[in-house]
């Protein structure tokens, strides 16, 4: 197929045909799904992002088709493409972006400060070049969960242009459009005031204001709080705590956070535009480079993640040392030595070092030395060594010359420190020791430095975590074996603090190979942590197959409990991977084993909107009428999140529609009513629900939809036999509930 150029001619309508037939599913909302497919022409992945449109009458889908010309044009580095439309599927075919949004990775992962500066200015770079466009072309949806991460976690803006704001549009409409979509933290005062002005420029920036506060903090705004609450607080000048911005943060970040205030003034017209926001992010973000090279993974393992200097999980927090803020010093003389360094002149600073440089402690601790060795420059480390600095000095934080070298990888200087009495086996204020940094980087030559120069392999820091941990976690199949080679079979079954052993680690990350290491050096599959998850329990859940199968082959128990009597099943089913769950099936999995809760996989199946998995749990036995906590079945699950799709497969399954749960009596037209699904009353008037059902407070179907204000759900009862003069236990019929609840075209309709 030729290159897109951006014509809206080439915005193709693909075939389901277009694409293979495997199809991942990689995320799920309210609104839809996204499934990771490979177009059969091009040979690569793309993102396919389908749209329910009996959930959603402003859908992505049908919007995306009024500004399929629009969306063409927007080819921009920090924006992802959309190459076209998927009609069969109702889907739009999109960049694929495989470390999906910067929402999940600012929960599961914590960001050094040079990446999180460099984040804020690439999104800054996307949002300036919609609104530099003519005229701008407005977000209005701008979010963490909308922005995306590629390969090599560099920022692109998603699912922009699909709220819009339109002529004679009703301020209450509009905040519905954008509530419906999780965005009430993101919605500037203006937007639910008296304010009648449309929507501007300024609406996205208050938007990045707050999506900035979620980066410097990894938090999300408003926690716990109600729509209500955010609505009034943000009404009366309140915004996200900045004291909850870490306290140990560079000097840079204080302008971050006045951009941050400036971008979510309470008057719109004081927030900056994005092209002044772009120059000021791009100055911060080459102030603190980021720091080392990026390592790709050296374990071809599908579904393996990237491991990178600056992104660490939350366990294992590496603050790589930084050369200073050269005018923080007041004494001349130690100014100009570390600036030659920091100039790269190391001829110059050979020359002009003294004795006197080498045993001056500078900012945090640091000795010249740390410095030296952060520069890079073999040559220079040497002559400061020669000049007797102590090689085992450390910094504030315990980070000695070595762990710096390791951090970076310069095995040069690794070797020198080394040969000059570097001790292999010191830790830092964590007890984090060099092998440590060097199995997290996967660095299997320093690895082995080490180990010949008396590195422990089982050390463990703080937290328990031994090298052999971090180097399963992060997928590094050489360091593993390296690693193996030099510790016990006890070893192998060792765990951290949490109970996780390995094989938790590798099982839970995909790491298939080294997962196969593991077990053929005697890992205990059935091994449980502190919440009594087994590796298999984190493989179904986090959707490996393959970990999955080779566990189940050695020996894993199948249905063993975790702490809220989660079985794999539970798990699998409820992420929706319904290979893994047709797997455990096959392998005999109790299909309807209950949590403490007396939830069955069908039952979490079903709450989260997974019809396939529905329909596969059934199809190997899972009783679709199971009944769990208070009674409720799947069917009652369904119907209160609003998931048509699975309420029309169960029941085709043979679901009763009729049921009562225990403790209110609520059939599930009750629950749908309530939860205003008109096309989940729709399948189950279809499949003969009682329309005129009571539950203990004797409210009938039609009691609740009047409540509601739903009229098509209201005229679907009443054309489907529901009586008008039933009455609730407090004497109402359904028009007094209308009246009371001031929904008056259900007034105007039960009048009739």
């Amino acid at each position: 197929m030729d290159c897109l150029d951006g014509s809206p001619e080439q915005f193709r309508n693909f075939k389901k045909d277009d694409f293979e037939a495997d199809w991942i599913k990689v995320a799920e909302c309210r609104f839809g799904q996204v499934y990771q497919v490979k177009l059969k022409d091009w040979r690569v992945k793309c993102a396919l992002k389908s749209s329910d449109t009996t959930l959603c009458a402003n859908n992505f889908y049908r919007r995306t088709i009024d500004e399929a010309s629009n969306i063409a044009k927007v080819k921009f580095k920090y924006i992802v493409s959309v190459y076209g439309l998927c009609s069969e599927a109702t889907s739009v075919v999109m960049e694929y972006m495989s470390n999906g949004s910067l929402n999940n990775l600012l929960a599961s992962h914590n960001l050094m400060w040079p990446k999180k500066f460099h984040m804020i200015h690439e999104a800054s770079m996307g949002m300036n070049f919609l609104h530099s466009m003519k005229p701008p072309l407005l977000h209005l949806n701008l979010k963490t969960s909308n922005i995306l991460l590629d390969d090599h976690l560099h920022v692109k803006i998603s699912d922009f242009g699909l709220i819009h704001w339109e002529e004679g549009m009703s301020k209450k409409l509009f905040m519905e459009h954008l509530t419906a979509r999780g965005n009430i933290s993101y919605i500037p005062p203006e937007t639910f005031t008296q304010c009648t002005d449309p929507p501007g420029t300024s609406f996205d920036v208050y938007s990045f204001g707050i999506v900035i506060w979620e980066i410097l903090t990894q938090q999300k705004p408003y926690a716990g709080c109600s729509v209500t609450t955010v609505l009034l607080q943000v009404s009366h000048g309140k915004r996200p705590c900045v004291e909850l911005i870490p306290e140990q943060k560079p000097h840079e970040c204080d302008q971050i956070i006045s951009i941050m205030r400036q971008c979510w003034d309470q008057d719109h017209r004081n927030r900056p535009q994005f092209s002044d926001t772009v120059r000021k992010t791009e100055a911060l973000s080459e102030v603190l480079k980021i720091p080392g090279p990026i390592q790709c993974p050296k374990n071809g393992d599908e579904g393996q993640k990237l491991n990178y200097p600056w992104l660490v999980s939350p366990i294992h927090k590496i603050a790589v040392p930084e050369m200073p803020d050269l005018t923080s010093d007041d004494q001349h003389d130690k100014d100009s030595i570390l600036s030659l360094l920091s100039k790269k002149d190391f001829g110059s600073f050979r020359q002009s070092v003294k004795r006197e440089h080498v045993y001056t402690e500078f900012s945090g601790k640091k000795s010249l030395l740390h410095y030296t060795v952060a520069s890079r420059d073999a040559a220079s480390v040497e002559r400061v060594l020669s000049l007797g600095a102590e090689v085992n000095c450390t910094t504030a934080r315990g980070y000695t010359p070595l762990i710096i070298a390791v951090l970076h990888s310069l095995h040069d200087i690794i070797s020198l420190l080394l040969e000059h009495g570097a001790a292999a086996t010191q830790g830092d204020e964590d007890q984090w020791t060099a092998l440590h940094f060097a199995a997290q980087n996967g660095d299997d030559r320093t690895a082995r430095l080490l180990l010949d120069k008396g590195a422990v392999a089982d050390a463990a820091e703080k937290a328990g975590w031994m090298p052999l941990h971090l180097a399963c976690q992060n997928g590094h199949e050489t360091v593993v074996r390296l690693l193996l080679s030099r510790l016990s079979e006890e070893a192998v079954r060792e765990r951290e603090a949490l109970g996780r052993t390995p094989l938790h680690l590798a099982s839970a990350y995909g790491h298939l190979n080294i997962a196969k290491l593991l077990l053929s050096q005697g890992a205990d599959p059935n091994a449980t942590d502190c919440s009594l998850s087994t590796a298999l329990h984190l493989s179904a859940e986090e959707g490996h197959n393959r970990v999955v199968r080779l566990l189940l082959k050695s020996g894993a128990i199948i249905d063993s409990a975790d702490r809220r009597g989660y079985t794999p099943l539970h798990l699998a089913a409820l992420k929706g991977h319904t290979g893994i769950c047709r797997q455990l099936l096959s392998s005999r999995a109790s299909p309807d084993c209950r949590t403490l809760q007396g939830w069955t996989p069908m039952h979490l199946a079903a709450l989260r909107g997974h019809e396939a998995t529905v329909v596969q749990l059934e199809s190997q036995g899972g009783c679709v009428n199971a009944r769990g906590d208070n009674g409720w079945t799947p069917l009652h699950l369904a119907c209160h999140q609003s998931e048509p799709e699975v309420v029309a497969k169960l029941l085709a399954a043979k679901a009763d529609p009729n049921v009562s749960e225990d403790s209110e009596g609520w059939t599930p037209l009750h629950v749908a009513c309530t939860s205003v699904s008109f096309p989940s009353v729709l399948h189950l008037i279809s499949h003969h629900a009682d329309v005129n059902a009571i539950n203990s407070g004797k409210a009938t179907p039609l009691h609740l939809a009047a409540q509601h204000g739903c009229m098509p759900i209201v005229k679907a009862l009443l054309l489907n036999g529901a009586e008008r003069t039933l009455l609730d236990s407090s004497g109402s019929t359904a028009l007094n509930v209308a009246r009371r609840c001031e929904k008056w075209e259900i007034v105007q309709l039960l009048e009739e």
